[in-house]
This record gives C-alpha cells, structure tokens and sequence, in this order.
C-alpha cells in the first residue's frame, strides 16, 4: 500500500476537483436529483407535513444568524443558544441566503442543493474508473438510497452539509488524492460534533494508503476536536454547563439484567435489520473496500444510544452513511475490474445489477416516493383552513403552536411548541391543529387539558374551523 515520496509529492500538489473532470454528466444527474427534492420537501411543508422539531428549530437559528444574532431557537427554550446543544457553526452559511430569502423553504432548498452535489464526485469517479453505465447505476442508487429519501422528506438538519463534504473526501481518497481528502474532511468538525470521529476515519485511512503524517494530523485533529467541542465548549454554551446527550449512551444496562439487555439493546433486531439494509443497497459489494470503515463510528454512536430513534432507518440519521457506502462499492469494483480472470467482471456485472435493482424495490417504502402519488398533489380544504387561520396572527408577536404548525409561523413571529415545559408564558397566541397525528410533545387528552385551562384563563376563540383552534390573549 506504501506510495514512493516522488508519487506523494505529486498527489499532494493535486487540488479537491469536482468540477470538468466529473463531466456535464454527473451534474446532469445532481440537477434532476435537487429537482425531485426541492419538490418533493417543499411539497411536504406545504401540506404542514414539516414540523417545529426540527425544521421551525433550525429556521430560528438561521434567521437568528441572519439578524447578527448568536444562533438563539426559543423552541428550546428562551434565549436558547443552539450552539449549547449541538456544535454546528456551518449553519451560519445559510444567514446571506435566509436573509435575501426568509422563509423555510430557503433551508429545505439548500438541503436538497446539498444532497444532490454529493453525487458528482461520486458519479465522476466512478464513470473514470468503471465506465458510464456504472457510473449510472451508482448515482442512482446514492440519489434514491434510503438514507438520502429519509433525509431529505424529514425537514432539514445540519448533516446535509456533511454529505456532500465526505463524498468529495472519499472520492479524493480513492483517487489517492491525500491532500484533497484531508481538505474536505476537516471542515466536518463544523457541522456537528460527532463527525470528529467520521474525521478520524478518515485520517487513519489517509496513514493507511501511505500519506502517514498527514493521516495520523487529520485523525489527530478530529479526536481533538470532538474531545474539546463535547467537554470544553459545549458544556460552556449550555444552559445546564453540561453536554446534554452523554447520558444517552449505556443507561439502559442499569435498568435492567444484563441478559435481556443484550438481547433488547445490543443485539435489538432493529440494529441487524439496519445494519443488513445498510449493507444491501451495494450488494454487499461496499464491505470489500477499507472506506467501509468510515461508516462505522456513525453507526457506532447510533447504535450505543439508549434512543431507539436512532437503531433504525427512518429520519436523517443514515444519510451521511449513503456517500461512505457508494464511494466504496466504487473502491471494490474497480478493484474487480482489475482482476484479469472472467470471474472478475462477471461478479461485478452481477453486483452493479443488484445494485441497481436493490434502491428500486426500496424506494416505493420510502418517504420521497409520496413525490410521485396523486394525493400529495390534491387540494386539501383543512389546508385553505390553516393558511386563513394562520394569517390572522400577525407579524412580530409570540405565538405557541402545534409541532406542524411551528414551521408556517417561524420565520415571522416568535414562535414556541405549544405544551413544551420550560418555554415563555403567556403567549399573545395560541394556534394548535387537534387533528395532527404528530402529537409531540402533548397526546390528544393532555392537548385539549392545556387548551381548556388556557380558555379558562382568559384567551379568547378567535377561530375554531377544520380542526384547528385559535387563541388570543386579551
């Protein structure tokens, strides 16, 4: 695996390249790919299928930025930094964009922008090294994988940012450009603090190819940065001087017999039904390859959490896996394609075939397939309700509302979830959709208590039409 000083020198000269050499044919592919997901997430807020956890919570922090302000979401909490909460100053990026444009939709268009990049370096390299038909089947099956579907139909969160950063390194690294892999990696300890570990990874692959010092520096600098943001910073931020997701790893073995916390915890047949999709969506092919390895801290942080939220495939928690798992199904097939014997290209036929085919039947299970069903597309009364109801609130004020409705009202009033502990009283508004089957953080019987007790408190009915109710302070 060692490289001669003369070829590390060169590929040190060789810059990040995503743009003449991945052809008009990968960025082709990225347009159509951002298309289908700016309509399929915007389509999704406006039938108020996006909610305040987490879209109306990043949108505060955004517009926060946008006004010169330190990244404050009121959904947390007042005054809520949300640098106290996570480590994720790559957010900052979108205040120029939220502020020429601000609504949530700027958010959810930048995601998809986001998730579709990531595919030209991986279709780049791989039509380089495999061919166009290949190269096809691999941005297909990264655009349509679980994993990206999830992500982008599920509000917005700060992993977008870092899809398209660990294509662009692993593409890199690869291509055994050791510099331009390690340039694309560090900027993953902006986007949340986790990642340092995905950092690490990569670096010890960097050392592994031969680039030794540099590997063993990146490596280096994302265990640091993961130890200093998680010990020294975030605790600082934090209203609580406290990390607030340590006690989420390992405090279910307190709480019951080590037997059955093997059986329940470890080895929950979620985890092995994620871990084998995971794997299947390249045919297996992707274990073949070393840059496997860069998947494993994000799993393994999922998989020690006690939050079973995060054991399984839905939501965003796979999407930064998806460019790790092709960028190595492209590792291990242009190492197939090298082999001289028939069998060698025979098997990989086979396995660009799975692949190819494995994405399709998964997609119908996927939430970005609701993009292509006439229902989304028909009009909904209750939603001609909301936009009449919600137009009534007026601008600047504080407004508490459902988890749905959160998102409609961010990005022009001071908006809290409605039934959260801990947020400002007495709102001036009161909005909540009774019929919403995303009841967080109140069930119906608690929901309509505090409806009630806020009637009797004095707010006044303003509107209560389709389901939907609201409240206004005297």
């Amino acid at each position: 695996m060692a490289i001669t000083p003369t070829e590390t020198a060169s590929r040190w000269r060789r810059l990040p390249s995503i743009g003449p050499a991945s052809s008009y044919f990968g960025w082709g592919l990225a347009l159509v790919l951002f298309v289908l997901y700016a309509v399929s997430s915007i389509r999704a807020h406006q039938l108020l299928q996006t909610y305040g956890y987490d879209l109306g919570i990043f949108e505060q922090v955004v517009r926060s930025y946008s006004e010169g302000r330190p990244g404050v979401t009121e959904l947390k909490g007042p005054g809520f930094r949300q640098l106290g909460d996570h480590f994720t100053p790559a957010l900052i990026l979108l205040a120029p964009f939220y502020r020429l444009f601000p609504s949530p939709i700027t958010l959810l268009v930048a995601q998809s922008a986001l998730m579709a990049v990531a595919v030209v370096p991986l279709v780049g390299w791989a039509r380089r090294a495999l061919g166009t038909g290949p190269a096809l089947v691999v941005g297909l099956g990264y655009g349509l994988s679980f994993g990206i579907a999830q992500a982008v139909r599920f509000d917005f969160h700060e992993v977008a940012f870092a899809v398209p950063l660990v294509a662009m390194s692993l593409t890199a690294l690869g291509e055994r450009r050791m510099v331009a892999a390690a340039a694309w990696a560090l900027p993953l300890l902006l986007v949340k603090e986790d990642l340092g570990l995905t950092v690490a990874a990569i670096g010890l692959l960097i050392a592994f190819y031969g680039a030794r010092r540099l590997g063993f520096a990146v490596a280096a600098a994302g265990v640091i940065g993961l130890v200093l943001v998680v010990t020294v910073f975030l605790p600082a931020m934090s209203p609580d001087g406290a990390y607030a997701y340590t006690s989420m790893v390992g405090g279910s073995a307190d709480a019951m017999p080590l037997g059955q916390y093997v059986r329940e915890v470890l080895l929950a047949p979620v985890k092995l039904s994620t871990l084998f999709t995971t794997l299947a969506i390249t045919a297996f092919a992707a274990l073949r390859s070393p840059l496997i390895l860069v998947a494993v801290p994000t799993l393994a942080w999922r998989f020690a959490a006690d939050k079973q939220e995060y054991w399984g495939i839905g939501y965003h928690y796979s999407a930064v896996l998806m460019p790790v798992l092709f960028a190595a199904l492209i590792a291990a097939l242009t190492r197939t394609r090298s082999v001289e014997a028939p069998e060698g290209r025979r098997i990989m036929r086979v396995e660009l075939a799975v692949v190819a085919v494995v994405p399709l039947l998964l997609f119908p299970g996927t939430p970005l397939y609701q993009t292509f069903r006439s229902e989304t597309w028909r009009d909904d009364p209750r939603i001609a309700v909301a936009r009449s109801i919600l137009g009534e609130i007026p601008d600047g004020v504080m407004v508490a509302a459902s988890n749905n409705l959160v998102p409609q009202l961010t990005n022009r009033t001071l908006t809290t979830l409605f039934g959260f502990p801990g947020l400002r009283p007495n709102p001036q508004w009161i909005v909540v959709d009774r019929l919403s089957p995303q009841g967080y953080p109140l069930n119906g019987e608690q929901r309509d208590k505090a409806l009630a007790d806020a009637i009797a408190g004095g707010y006044q009915v303003i509107r209560d039409e389709a389901g939907f109710i609201l409240l206004k302070r005297p």
